[in-house]
């Protein structure tokens, strides 16, 4: 009894080092964001993919928070997190399990005065009391790791909704691109003909023939090569959507979609915005967890055990006599060969991998918000210099053209403004482009209007 009373106290005593106080990342936040100006509160809509003025992606996005695959596997780990929750809190209470058994024995050779039968039923209940709080402490690692998974899940969301909306916005611009490579394909076809009239006169060259053939060619070409990458965008739209079979868009105007204007807020509201962020949190409260109940599998464990039972040689008088028994149990780990140390080693440095990821997520989400809000403010600067370059190649080859048909230019200068025209239209095509996934990439670097206390709703 003196050996148990003093295990006790100096369990008691230990217990005081089974402790974790949660460091967090200590990182200096910016004031304001280099490329925006502060906002305070600023909100994004969590529907945010309809700013662009589409119904064909809005209702692809739905689609694709339907019927994605990525999103289907985060839901199911959410539920594989939840039955891990569900079996690791059942450990805090006590076991309870009935027994109901029948014998008969009998001397060989079939003497049956010798034959007995024997009936027996019995209760047992088994429970560890929580001393230093291991239970508890898994406990609360499955339910942060439950968390994490539903952050998961909320993080999936948002970079699938940001894939479809960036590789259906490239697929229309690719379409658009298309189209302007016909037109200047056709166009080009037609001065060929006019050249090669010209050239059976004796007013224009073989050279300037073949140099139109080459531009022909190269148009060609070119047209060639935007249809593969058309074709290759509706292809990775049908694998975000989960589908195997030929994705069919409807044609959507390029011209007609709407650049959205976004408001950053302030950088230190942006930790509460990432539902990877919350992610890495929620996991690396799951490792504080795993911390403590390593820590506290060092110490003693006191289970306590009840049991019932009663039989007898008929089933009337099974319950006749019953008999309890109870029992207690200290244990304490003396020699293990350091399995139990090396599992809490495991734990602290766990916990500390997930430490530098937290704080990476933090430093990497700081900066994507600086990269988007570059891209969107230099190339709205661009666009405004785009307007006046494919204006200014415009009207160069409508008078290039006039001038030509007049023979008062060469067919040189013809080409050279041709290509110019061409090459302006399809990077302006390209540029606009750019400023629109950069405007999707800063939804997403944002958190794409996710809040932590309340799951988004969906909507079409």
């Amino acid at each position: 009894m003196r050996i148990f009373t003093l295990i006790v106290s100096l369990s008691l005593g230990l217990a005081g080092c089974v402790s974790v106080t949660p460091e967090r990342a200590k990182l200096e936040l910016p004031a304001q964001w280099r490329f925006a100006p502060a906002q305070k509160n600023a909100v994004i809509d969590h529907t945010w993919w309809r700013n662009f003025g589409s119904e064909e992606l809005a209702n692809l996005v739905w689609a694709a928070q339907m019927q994605s695959l990525d999103i289907a596997a985060a839901e199911a780990r959410i539920r594989q997190s939840e039955a891990t929750a569900r079996m690791v809190g059942a450990e805090l209470w006590p076991n309870l399990g009935a027994q109901l058994d029948t014998r008969r024995s009998a001397r060989l050779g079939g003497n049956v005065e010798l034959a007995d039968n024997t009936f027996g039923a019995g209760l047992a209940a088994s429970y560890e009391l929580d001393l230093w709080g291991r239970l508890r402490a898994n406990r609360d690692g499955a339910l942060a790791s439950l968390q994490a998974s539903a952050f998961d899940r909320d993080a999936v969301q948002l970079t699938v909704s940001a894939a479809v909306a960036s590789t259906w916005l490239q697929s229309v611009a690719l379409q658009e691109r298309s189209a302007i490579g016909q037109r200047n394909l056709a166009s080009a076809e037609r001065l060929l003909t006019l050249v090669e009239t010209r050239a059976r006169t004796g007013a224009a060259t073989s050279l300037e023939v073949a140099r139109q053939q080459g531009l022909v060619a190269t148009q060609r070409r070119a047209l060639a090569s935007v249809r593969q990458q058309a074709e290759d965008a509706r292809t990775a739209l049908q694998v975000l959507l989960g589908q195997t079979q030929v994705l069919e868009t409807t044609s959507n105007r390029f011209a007609t979609l709407s650049l959205p204007a976004i408001g950053a807020g302030l950088p230190s509201e942006l930790l509460t915005r990432r539902p990877d962020i919350a992610r890495a949190e929620a996991q690396l409260e799951s490792a504080d967890a795993n911390v403590l109940s390593a820590r506290a599998a060092l110490l003693p464990s006191l289970n306590l055990d009840v049991g019932l039972s009663s039989g007898g040689n008929t089933l009337r008088r099974v319950f006749e006599s019953p008999v309890y028994a109870l029992a207690a149990a200290l244990t304490a780990p003396i020699f293990n060969a350091g399995h139990l140390a090396a599992g809490r080693e495991l734990a602290e440095a766990r916990r500390e991998e997930l430490l530098a990821n937290y704080r990476q997520n933090i430093v990497t989400a700081f900066g994507e918000v600086e990269t988007a809000l570059n891209a969107t403010t230099r190339h709205d600067e661009q666009l405004a210099a785009q307007a006046e370059e494919l204006a200014q190649a415009e009207r160069a080859l409508a008078l290039a053209e006039s001038r030509y048909r007049a023979g008062a230019e060469t067919p040189i200068v013809l080409l050279d403004t041709q290509r110019t025209l061409y090459t302006t239209q399809d990077a302006a095509v390209q540029l606009k482009l750019a400023r629109l996934q950069a405007a999707v990439s800063l939804y997403r670097a944002l958190g794409g209007g996710w809040s932590r206390h309340a799951r988004r709703a969906v909507r079409r």
